[in-house]
């Protein structure tokens, strides 16, 4: 073959690959209309159940533990009896405490008598103003000895009421650091732990972000009153089982944690049947009272590349345009767009592996229908 007809066969050729590429349909695509939905805004975090209130008992005077009454791990009522000690050496220090007093009231009496006699001389001159002085100064000096006594009966009968040590709370009450027959002190330590059970705290920490599009979703939608009130709290135990009851934000923290730009978030929640544990980890679901329209699409139709996030439609010539979007909350199978995508667009969501920007599609409705909305979302 000569050369000329090597070439020609080759143009030949050429021609017949590009009549045939540009013959090439157009692909075929699913779309979504691009609609607003109704989105209930949450957030879901790891928190840390904590009682109400915790003490820890301690012995107040020092003595010899007589009785234990309680059950280590039972629940006590406010005011039941925990431990008793050895009361005799505590009665005998009010008995002689009682006795002092009586002295110092006779004594009391005596210089009071004695005061009045020596005013009546003072009258007729019988005695110098000196005395009468000296009695009433003695008379003074009885009262305060009066008081001394009233005040060393008062500490005993302290002491001794100390001695019996009782819950100041309702709560369980958990183990005894001490065996009956111990010498007990304030030195010595805790005797045992209470702990309120009913109601409890749940504790969890919320990111600067959060915060930051909580606040600006509620201005945007005129809401007003208290951040608290527009939430609602739920938690999901260990095992991944919902939690009965619904929890109420009693505290939010005005500081800022430094190492992790967060806030403390503390909820109050009622434990009836005792589900729930001082020091257990759940997980926290905070859901608005509120729900809001969102433009929501299925998360597959959302691509990335180092401009950012974008999706594809299909414009008015029925071609492939690429929509740059800002993206809010998202789950696993959708994704709020807050800016870039207006109602009523055609959302490709099939078939992206098989288009460009520009080219010519075939669009038809995807053949799965766009995932459902659950009643609260969970953010990203």
């Amino acid at each position: 073959m000569s050369a000329f007809a090597t070439h020609l066969f080759a143009w030949l050729l050429l021609v017949a690959a590009t009549h045939g590429a540009s013959a090439q349909p157009a692909p075929p695509v699913g779309v979504v209309p691009v609609e607003r939905r109704v989105l209930t805004d949450s957030a879901t975090f790891v928190g840390r159940i904590t009682a109400v209130d915790t003490v820890q008992i301690v012995a107040r005077v020092t003595g010899f533990l007589r009785e234990r009454t309680f059950i280590e791990g039972q629940e006590v009522k406010r005011g039941d009896l925990l431990f008793m000690l050895e009361r005799e050496p505590f009665e005998a220090a009010v008995a002689a405490r009682m006795a002092d007093l009586a002295s110092a009231k006779a004594a009391l009496l005596n210089a009071e008598l004695q005061l009045a006699r020596a005013e009546e001389l003072l009258k007729t001159n019988n005695i110098p103003l000196a005395t009468r002085d000296q009695r009433r100064a003695e008379a003074e000096m009885a009262k305060a000895r009066v008081q001394e006594a009233e005040a060393a009966l008062r500490i005993a009968e302290i002491d001794l009421g100390y001695t019996l040590i009782s819950a100041p709370f309702a709560g369980r009450i958990g183990r005894s650091a001490v065996s009956v027959g111990a010498v007990v002190s304030p030195q010595s330590g805790p005797l045992a732990t209470l702990t309120s059970v009913d109601p409890m705290h749940v504790t969890f920490r919320v990111s600067q972000r959060q915060v930051i599009e909580f606040q600006r979703r509620r201005a945007e939608n005129g809401e007003t009153g208290p951040a608290a009130q527009a939430l609602t709290v739920r938690v999901r135990l260990a095992d991944g089982s919902p939690y009965p009851h619904e929890g109420t934000i009693d505290f939010i923290d005005p500081q800022i944690d430094r190492g992790t730009d967060t806030q403390a978030v503390r909820a109050t929640l009622p434990n009836p049947e005792r589900i729930l544990f001082d020091g257990a980890t759940v997980t926290v679901e905070v859901t608005a009272r509120a729900p809001r329209q969102a433009i929501l699409i299925p998360r597959a139709a959302l691509l990335a590349d180092r401009q950012g996030q974008y999706v594809f439609v299909v414009d008015r010539e029925g071609r492939a345009a690429v929509r740059r979007v800002r993206v809010g909350e998202t789950t696993p199978a959708t994704a709020e767009i807050v800016e870039g995508l207006n109602e009523g667009e055609n959302l490709i969501v099939e078939g992206i592996q098989r288009i460009r920007p520009g080219i010519p599609v075939q669009a038809g409705p995807a053949t799965a229908p766009p995932p459902t909305v659950p009643p609260a979302a969970s953010t990203r």
